[in-house]
């Protein structure tokens, strides 16, 4: 099992042509590893990671880990935690992909990390998100027109938290 100390990894994958896909990021403190089974530590889907700033990983010997702690239930709670999260990030991934359009995948980064989308270039954000950086633009004026957000000095500060959540949930204020 492999665990984020510090850093940031990007998780991808690349299609037929070799076009990256991005799916997310993995910030410090989280596991990275995959878990299919709790029987054995085989991987059976795999994808492309890049750490995008300095990081530092910790490796642990699953044999030795379901030994120690997950047959004694030591610690069974907490990795249920990580894994229910990492299916939470698969759905996210699942309405990013089919269910949002571009509206509500801008608003939905903004809600979920606002200091990543702040922190990357516009262009990025747009490969991230699979929209055309001209939507992007076009996704955050109407979002500063309607004054759920506002930018200043090229970052954006979220002014009616309740009207950015209705865009990506469907769920009027």
């Amino acid at each position: 099992m492999l665990f984020l100390v510090e850093g940031l990894l990007k998780i991808y994958k690349l299609d037929k042509f070799d076009n990256e896909i991005f799916l997310y990021h993995v910030y410090k403190n989280s596991m990275i590893s995959e878990l299919t089974r709790l029987e054995d530590e085989g991987i059976y889907c795999f994808s492309n990671a890049e750490f995008t700033e300095d990081s530092k990983v910790l490796s642990i010997d699953y044999k030795k880990f379901k030994e120690f702690f997950l047959e004694k239930n030591i610690l069974t709670m907490r990795l249920m935690d990580t894994l229910l999260e990492k299916t939470h990030q698969l759905q996210c991934i699942v309405n990013r992909e089919l269910v949002f359009d571009a509206t509500a995948k801008v608003a939905f980064m903004i809600n979920q990390d606002l200091e990543m989308f702040n922190k990357l270039k516009r262009q990025e954000v747009s490969f991230m998100l699979h929209i055309q950086p001209e939507t992007l633009s076009r996704v955050l004026k109407r979002l500063t027109r309607n004054g759920t957000i506002e930018i200043v000095e090229g970052k954006i500060n979220i002014l009616n938290q309740e009207m950015l959540v209705s865009t990506f949930k469907g769920v009027g204020v």
